[in-house]
C-alpha cells in the first residue's frame, strides 16, 4: 500500500513539497544533533571528568532552529491547532473569506518573525555566549526557519480563490486604514495598544487562527501600536522563550514517544495489559486507562499518548460492540488524568516559567494522578461488561514471555526516568535524551522493529510535533513580555490577594481553576500556563499555598479545560484519532470529566495528596 502525501501539500506543486522535504530533513538532523551532544557531554562529564563547555549554548542553539524548522514543516501540513468552533458555524462563503484573512495573517506574523529575527542576529554579530560561540548562530537559523514558514504560509494563501485573496487584502487594508486615520485625526480617543491587543486577540482566536500565530499577532499588535519598542524586541523574546537548557527535554521526551511506537514497545505493552486485565468486567476500559497510565510515565506528549494508545483500542472497541463516543471520551479523560504523571511536558514548562523545582512537581503529581486513575477504573468496572478474548485480540499472537520482556523494557525506561531524578546524576534534559537513546537501543537492537527509515520517520514526527509546541512557548513569551510591560502580573496578583482577604484563600484556590478551565479550553495548554502560571503562583506562595501543590492544581485545571466541549482543543485531536464526530462524545465526557472535577476539588483542598511524596523525596 502507497502512501500519499496530505492533498493540501501535493496540490501545491513539486516545489512546496521539496521544501517540504528539507524542513523535515533540517529539522530532524538538528534534533538529532542534539541528541549526540547532550549525551556526549554528560558521558564526558561522568566517566571522564572532562565538561564540555560548549554543550549547553550549542544544545540550546540547536534546540531554537530545529523548534523553527519543525514548526515550519507543521504549518506547511497544517497540523497547527486552533478554535475551529466558531468559524464552523460560519455559512460557506463568509468562511471562505474568514479563512483567508487568516491565511494572510499567517503570513504577516511568519514574515514578522523572520525579518525580526535577522534584524536580530545582524544586531548581534559580534557578540558571543558564555561558552565563547557567535551568538547569532542561534537566531539565524531561527530566521531561516522562519523564512519558510512564510513560504509555506504564501502558497496556503495563494491556494484560495482570486476572489477571496482580494477581498481579505481589502478587508485588512481597510481595518489598518481605518486605525491609522482614526489615530490622525483624534489620536486622545484611539484604544491603546493594551486594548487593541487584546481586541485583535479574542477575533483571531475565534476567528480560527491558530493559536500560536494568534498569541504572536497580539505581541506583534502591541509592539506596532506602541511604536517605542524596536521589533528585534518581539524576535528576542521568542528565542528567549525556548532557549533554555531545560525545555530541550520537550523535544527529546516527544521523541521518545514516537520511537516507543515504532519499535514496538507500545503494541507489547497494550497487549501485555490486554492479556492481563482485558478480559475482566471493563477490561478494554481498565486497560485504556492503564495504558495511559503507562505511556504517560514514559512519552511526555499526551497527544502521542492518545495516538498510541487509541490507534489500538478504539478498533478494539468497536469491535466489541462498545460506543466508539464513549470510548474516545474515555481516551480523553484518561489523557487529563495523566497531565501530572512524569515526564508531563507541561509540568516542565511550569516549571520552567515559575521557577519551581521540576522533579518536585513529577512527584508532587503522582498521588493526584493515582486518585483520578482509581477512580476512572472503577466506573470503568462498575458499568461494562466483559469483553471476549477474540475482540481483544489481533493480529499475530506473541508469546507471554516476549510480552514480559517488552513490558520489562518500558518499565526500565520509566526506572531510568525516576532513578535520574532522584540520584542526581543527570537534569531533565540529560535524562530524557538518555530515555530516547534507550529506546533507540532497545528497538533496534533488542525488538529488531525499528530500522533506519522509521527511526528517522521518528525523528522527523518529533521535530515537527516539538516544532509546534515549542513555538507556541515562545510566542507566548512574547506576548507574557508584553503582559509584564503592561504590569497585568501586578495589577491580576493585587486584585486577587484583595478577594482572598475577603473571601478567604479557598476562593483564590477556586477562582484559579476556573481561570485555567477557561483558558485550557481555548488556548493550547503551555501557552495557558506560561501565561498564567507566573501570574498566579506569586500569589498563592503569599497566601501560604504550597507552590508545587498549586502547581498540581493548574495543569489539572487546565487538563479539564483542554479536553471540555465544546472549544478544548484536544478533545478534537482525541476525536480525530478516534474517527468519531465530537457530538458523540459530549455527553460521556462531560460525565468522566465531571468525577475528574470532583477529584481535582479533593486535590485542591487536601494539599497532602500533593505534597506528601515531594516532602518524603526532599523537595
Amino acid at each position: 500500500m502507497s502512501v500519499s502525501m496530505p492533498r493540501t501539500i501535493h496540490s501545491s506543486g513539486s516545489l512546496i513539497v521539496s521544501l517540504l522535504w528539507l524542513t523535515d530533513t533540517v529539522a530532524a538532523l538538528m534534533l538529532l544533533a542534539d541528541l549526540i551532544v547532550v549525551c556526549g557531554s554528560v558521558v564526558a562529564r561522568s566517566l571522564f571528568n572532562a565538561p564540555v563547555e560548549w554543550a549547553d549554548d550549542v544544545a540550546r542553539g540547536l534546540m531554537v532552529g530545529s523548534s523553527f524548522f519543525g514548526a515550519a514543516s507543521a504549518l506547511a501540513r497544517l497540523e497547527n491547532p486552533g478554535v475551529a468552533f466558531f468559524v464552523d458555524k460560519l455559512p460557506p462563503y463568509p468562511r471562505q473569506l474568514v479563512d483567508a484573512i487568516g491565511a494572510l495573517l499567517v503570513v504577516v506574523v511568519s514574515g514578522a518573525v523572520a525579518y525580526n529575527a535577522i534584524q536580530l542576529g545582524l544586531f548581534t554579530t559580534g557578540q558571543t555566549t558564555g561558552s565563547g560561540l557567535p551568538l547569532q548562530l542561534t537566531f539565524y537559523p531561527m530566521s531561516v526557519g522562519a523564512l519558510f514558514m512564510t513560504l509555506f504560509a504564501l502558497d496556503q494563501f495563494r491556494r484560495r480563490s482570486l476572489a477571496d485573496m482580494a477581498i481579505g487584502l481589502a478587508i485588512l487594508g481597510v481595518v489598518v486604514a481605518l486605525y491609522l486615520g482614526w489615530d490622525a485625526v483624534s489620536p486622545d480617543t484611539v484604544p491603546g495598544s493594551g486594548t487593541l491587543m487584546l481586541m485583535g486577540f479574542v477575533v483571531t482566536l475565534c476567528g480560527g487562527l491558530p493559536i500560536g500565530f494568534a498569541i504572536a499577532l497580539a505581541a506583534l499588535l502591541f509592539i506596532w501600536v506602541e511604536g517605542t519598542l524596536p521589533g528585534v524586541i518581539f524576535a528576542q523574546q521568542m528565542a528567549r522563550g525556548i532557549d533554555n537548557f531545560v525545555l530541550l527535554a520537550i523535544p527529546f521526551f516527544i521523541l521518545v514517544g514516537y520511537l516507543m511506537e515504532a519499535n514496538g514497545m507500545s503494541v507489547r505493552l497494550i497487549e501485555l495489559l490486554q492479556r492481563l486485565v482485558g478480559r475482566m468486567r471493563g477490561g478494554l476500559n481498565v486497560v485504556m486507562v492503564t495504558a495511559m497510565v503507562m505511556f504517560s510515565g514514559i512519552s511526555g506528549s499526551k497527544m502521542a499518548d492518545v495516538a498510541a494508545v487509541g490507534s489500538v483500542l478504539i478498533p478494539a472497541a468497536r469491535r466489541s460492540g462498545q460506543k466508539p463516543g464513549s470510548a474516545v471520551a474515555l481516551l480523553a479523560a484518561s489523557a487529563v488524568m495523566a497531565e501530572t504523571i512524569p515526564p508531563c511536558i507541561n509540568l516542565i514548562i511550569l516549571g520552567f516559567v515559575a521557577n519551581l523545582s521540576i522533579g518536585g512537581l513529577f512527584m508532587a503529581g503522582l498521588l493526584p494522578a493515582g486518585l483520578m486513575a482509581l477512580v476512572l477504573i472503577a466506573v470503568s468496572i462498575l458499568f461494562g461488561k466483559k469483553t471476549p478474548p477474540a475482540l481483544i485480540e489481533t493480529g499475530p499472537r506473541r508469546s507471554l514471555v516476549s510480552l514480559w520482556g517488552g513490558g520489562a523494557a518500558s518499565l526500565g525506561l520509566i526506572l531510568m526516568i525516576f532513578v535520574g531524578f532522584k540520584s542526581g546524576f543527570a537534569t531533565a534534559t540529560e535524562i530524557s535524551a538518555f530515555a530516547a537513546l534507550y529506546a533507540i537501543i532497545i528497538g533496534g537492537l533488542v525488538f529488531r522493529e525499528l530500522g533506519p527509515r522509521s527511526a528517522a520517520r521518528s525523528f522527523v514526527q518529533a521535530a515537527t510535533r516539538s516544532g509546534l509546541v515549542l513555538f507556541i512557548v515562545a510566542a507566548a513569551q512574547a506576548l507574557a513580555f508584553v503582559l509584564t510591560l503592561e504590569q497585568v502580573p501586578h495589577m491580576v496578583g493585587e486584585a486577587m490577594i484583595a478577594l482572598s482577604q475577603s473571601g478567604g484563600t479557598w476562593l483564590f484556590m477556586v477562582m484559579s481553576i476556573v481561570i485555567l478551565m477557561l483558558m485550557g479550553s481555548v488556548l493550547e495548554g503551555a501557552a495557558a500556563l506560561i501565561i498564567f502560571g507566573p501570574l498566579l503562583l506569586p500569589v498563592a506562595t503569599k497566601l501560604g499555598v504550597d507552590p508545587l501543590h498549586f502547581g498540581v492544581v493548574l495543569v489539572i485545571s487546565m487538563g479539564i479545560g483542554l479536553f471540555a466541549p465544546p472549544l478544548g482543543l484536544g478533545l478534537y485531536g482525541a476525536c480525530l484519532i478516534g474517527n468519531v464526530p465530537i457530538e458523540s462524545t459530549v455527553k460521556p465526557i462531560l460525565g468522566y470529566l465531571g468525577l475528574l472535577f470532583l477529584c481535582l476539588l479533593i486535590i485542591a483542598f487536601v494539599p497532602a495528596i500533593s505534597t506528601v511524596l515531594p516532602r518524603a523525596f526532599g523537595y
